[in-house]
């Protein structure tokens, strides 16, 4: 599967990158209830920093972004809030989910992730590089200003020296 469609269910929730549980099951081609009675059977294996239930104002919040605030109709919409799987969350549902296209999944998930971390690494290299440049120009207006100072001191003084020589002498003339 490509990685960019991947990295679009990624979601930053809580301050981490997260796959809800219903994106999951739609990639691994599973209903969600499944996916969650696989999770449930397995609980410690999904410590708090590996999977959360996301609460009632998340998920409110989620599905207003999602467009799918609409409540009616039964069954159209989950009753229950989705779980939220970190990466670590994921790679432990490679060891729950047992079919082929959930290991194909996961690997493209992981490489998904990798992606997301290089990318950022490379952002963080230019935003260090852009902060050095700015420093540098800095640096260079500073001295820049110290080397106009020091022309126009020499101006000045190129200045008082011609008129010291273009001026009357006075005293004894031959």
């Amino acid at each position: 599967m490509d990685i960019e469609l991947i990295q679009e269910r990624i979601y930053l929730i809580r301050g981490q990158k997260v796959m809800l549980d219903f994106d999951l099951a739609s990639l691994y081609e599973v209903e969600v209830r499944r996916l969650k009675e696989a999770v449930r059977r397995n609980r410690p294996r999904f410590p708090e920093d590996f999977m959360y239930e996301l609460t009632r104002e998340e998920y409110g919040f989620l599905r207003s972004q999602f467009a799918t605030l609409e409540t009616g109709g039964r069954g159209k919409y989950a009753k229950y809030a989705p779980f939220a799987f970190t990466e670590q969350g994921i790679a432990m549902l490679s060891g729950v989910l047992h079919s082929e296209r959930a290991i194909a999944m996961n690997i493209s998930i992981m490489r998904a992730f990798i992606a997301m971390r290089r990318f950022l690494y490379q952002y963080n290299e230019l935003t260090e590089q852009i902060s050095d440049i700015r420093r540098s120009v800095a640096n260079h207006n500073e001295q820049l200003s110290q080397i106009y100072d020091a022309i126009e001191n020499l101006l000045d003084e190129k200045q008082d020296l011609q008129t010291w020589r273009e001026r009357e002498r006075i005293g004894f003339r031959p």
